[in-house]
């Protein structure tokens, strides 16, 4: 239980910082382009930065190809989620599109938590505080 509530504040933290990654990126790239367009790009880039910090420091394994390229996948949910969310906080309610990504990421939260443990975590190992198998997830090269 102990590993399992120390992934939770492990993920919480990384959300916080992809979060503020994300925002940033948007607000940078917002100015230039469609908002929707801003907000798909940084997501693009900060889900490369989350599937590292979440591999590295949330679950504790390594990162290999095949989790890299399953990564976006777990991911999906959360894109539609905060995407239908931002469609509606910003065309139905009128809310800022600046703001809006925030209010609707919030909602994705849970989602996200338990489909990356899914994918970086194989057959729960890391939530029973068991290692890895040795070469089960080869470096990415």
């Amino acid at each position: 239980m102990r590993d399992h509530l120390g992934q939770i504040f492990r993920f919480a933290l990384v959300g916080a910082v992809n979060t503020g990654t994300f925002f940033g990126i948007y607000l940078l790239l917002h100015p230039w382009m469609p908002y929707f367009l801003a907000y798909t790009l940084a997501f693009l880039l900060a889900m490369v930065g989350s599937f590292f910090m979440n591999t590295y420091f949330t679950y504790r394994t390594r990162p290999s190809w095949r989790k890299f390229l399953l990564f976006p996948l777990t991911n999906v949910t959360n894109y539609v989620i905060q995407s239908a969310g931002l469609y509606a906080l910003v065309a139905w309610a009128g809310m800022d599109t600046r703001i809006a990504p925030l209010v609707a990421a919030v909602a994705a939260i849970p989602f996200t938590f338990l489909l990356s443990r899914k994918i970086l975590v194989p057959g729960g190992r890391a939530a029973a505080g068991q290692p890895e198998p040795a070469g089960s997830c080869p470096e990415p090269r």
